[in-house]
């Protein structure tokens, strides 16, 4: 298996939950050249390491092998193991929100069209949450912002408007595009691409971002179909 993740590497860690933990692991990245491009860290909850702190890292350059020789050194780290990036393992994301009927429908393209290319080696992921109401759907919106991967979101429902559009807006300045059902509000407005049938809102969703179809929103931005 290919562990580079396009010229990077995941570094995986099981540490003590105590003050300074991250700051000595990410200390010895540096030292040794390496560039943190994602990170994460969260309290085990179950199991043989619970209330121990999960730590993982993509890290670009620097010399691995001595990263991972000195973080395993470390007093307060109790296994430390190189592993695939989340870029190997699952690929770009498709993220899906809005009403469970219409969701479960663009999942539906967005799965099926997703198999077809995982299938010819690419990796492409789809996340489905149903959300009802303006402010849970708004924040869901500006989260996307901080998803790791996610690169490209539709948005499925037969009304939307007022705070989800401004978030639609924001979220276009960090580069997702946005894919909305044909819908009464504003959102289809502020949309990079309108679509009456969910099931091809997530074929296309799926086709914009794999590398080997000849599909791109930006051909068709601000149309309606």
């Amino acid at each position: 298996m290919d562990m580079t993740g396009k010229g990077q590497k995941g570094l995986q860690i099981i540490a003590r939950n105590e003050v300074g933990v991250l700051r000595d692991i990410t200390t010895i990245i540096a030292n040794h050249g390496g560039n943190i491009t994602y990170a994460q860290s969260f309290i085990v909850r179950y199991g043989e390491y619970a209330g121990n702190a999960l730590m993982y890292f993509e890290i670009e350059g620097g010399d691995f092998d001595r990263i991972l020789e000195d973080v395993r050194r470390l007093p307060t780290v109790i296994e430390a193991e190189e592993e695939p990036t989340f870029e190997d393992v699952f690929g770009k994301r498709v993220i899906i929100f809005g009403g469970g009927a219409l969701v479960s429908q663009v999942a539906l393209g967005a799965i099926s069209e997703a198999d077809r290319h995982n299938l010819r080696g690419e990796r492409i992921s789809v996340d489905t949450m149903p959300i009802v109401g303006e402010e849970g759907l708004a924040e869901a919106v500006k989260a996307v912002a901080r998803l790791h991967r996610a690169e490209v979101l539709v948005l499925a429902g037969g009304l939307m408007g007022g705070k989800i559009t401004e978030e639609v807006k924001k979220l276009r300045k960090y580069g997702i595009p946005v894919i909305s059902l044909n819908m009464f509000g504003s959102v289809p407005n502020a949309s990079d691409l309108v679509v009456s049938d969910p099931v091809m809102a997530g074929t296309l969703a799926v086709m914009h971002i794999s590398e080997k179809a000849r599909f791109n929103l930006e051909r068709v931005k601000g149309r309606r179909i």
